[in-house]
């Protein structure tokens, strides 16, 4: 089985070169000049690929591979076949992601859809809006009055930008985005459609029913964000929605009004987060999880995935479970809980008929 056509690789960088990008240590410098085309997992593999082991517990994979360099743990090294450059890394896994990243440059962002370099004449713009040098705007999309777009961004087809949208240097917007009343920093990557900046989800409870209350703040993406398709992040009530610099957001997350998250952060799909919830720096939030509003999620927090978070995380604790607590307690409850059913199934095929 070979890697999708659609991303075809480098034209090839030497082992020495990956290694020396990567921090990593060669074990066997004589094999630097070998040339990494493509990657690939470790059990499967092949010559001019590189690949990479964590632990032990893929030894067996690593006895059959036949990639042409691996990232390893130091303790690994020897194991790695003969004729293959083991690269040791403190960190397999990320020095493999900064390889891969050189290797396949095209696939860090949303692929331009058509090859057409600088404005589409099929694109739609206000004669108010400002857009730098290099700027690519593909088929379809709708800019708006007093946009500014810097340099080097690329607006993906049938894509809107709002009115007074402010974003950076380097950015990306894929297919079918739209972003209002929105800041974006440099280098923010927003995947096929993702919502910044609609209506939050505000109203008032009264004799005449919910009165809607006008949502006039913001939404601001600091440096190096990036955005997973279709997640929505909603404007500020009167203050900002704010996602700091360097925080990845998967697919299918909803934020909501005046939510803030700190720099760093890794939120996996299909989170909520209910409004005016503050999240710190380098917090990592499994994927289904629900976080109540004006709740604050302290610094270096984990979050297990589908976990029910409904008041206040200490900084750079493992929580997890509905409600949500110490993630070994959760652990522990689940481990009594699988005892108590065995026990009961047990009783129920031992008893005696009546």
């Amino acid at each position: 089985m070979t890697a999708s056509n659609y991303f075809s690789g480098s034209t090839g960088l030497s082992i020495a070169h990956l290694a020396e990008a990567c921090g990593a240590e060669p074990a066997r410098p004589e094999l630097g000049d070998v040339t990494i085309f493509r990657i690939a997992p470790l059990k499967r593999a092949a010559s001019g690929e590189i690949t990479f082991i964590k632990s032990r517990k893929s030894l067996a994979d690593l006895e059959k591979c036949e990639a042409s360099a691996v990232f390893c743990p130091a303790e690994l090294a020897e194991k790695v076949p003969a004729g293959a450059a083991a690269l040791v890394a403190k960190n397999p896994e990320s020095a493999f992601a900064i390889a891969a990243a050189l290797l396949y440059p095209e696939a860090m962002r949303p692929v331009r859809v058509t090859s057409e370099t600088g404005i589409s004449p099929h694109a739609l713009i206000d004669p108010g809006a400002r857009l730098e040098a290099d700027v690519i705007v593909e088929a379809g999309a709708v800019i708006g009055r007093d946009v500014e777009i810097g340099s080097g961004s690329v607006i993906g087809p049938n894509v809107v930008i709002g009115p007074g949208t402010r974003i950076g240097r380097d950015c990306s917007i894929g297919a079918g985005a739209s972003v209002i009343h929105a800041l974006l920093g440099n280098r923010v990557i927003l995947h096929s459609g993702a919502r910044i900046g609609n209506d939050g989800f505000g109203y008032a409870a009264g004799a005449r029913g919910l009165a809607k209350l006008p949502q006039v703040g913001r939404v601001i993406l600091q440096d190096d964000v990036e955005i997973g398709a279709n997640t929505c992040i909603d404007r500020g009530a009167m203050d900002d929605t704010v996602i700091g610099e360097g925080t990845k957001i998967d697919n299918l997350v909803q934020i909501g009004h005046n939510v803030r998250i700190g720099r760093h952060c890794a939120l996996a799909g299909t989170i909520g987060i209910a409004g005016s919830a503050t999240i710190g720096n380098g917090v990592m939030i499994g994927g289904g999880t629900g976080i109540n509003g004006h709740i604050t999620i302290g610094d270096g927090a984990v979050i297990a995935g589908f976990t029910g978070v409904h008041g206040d995380v200490p900084p750079g604790v493992q929580w997890g479970g509905i409600p949500a607590r110490p993630l070994r307690g959760v652990i522990r409850d689940g481990l009594e809980a699988i005892a108590r059913a065995r026990q009961l199934e047990t009783g129920k095929k031992g008893g005696t008929k009546t």
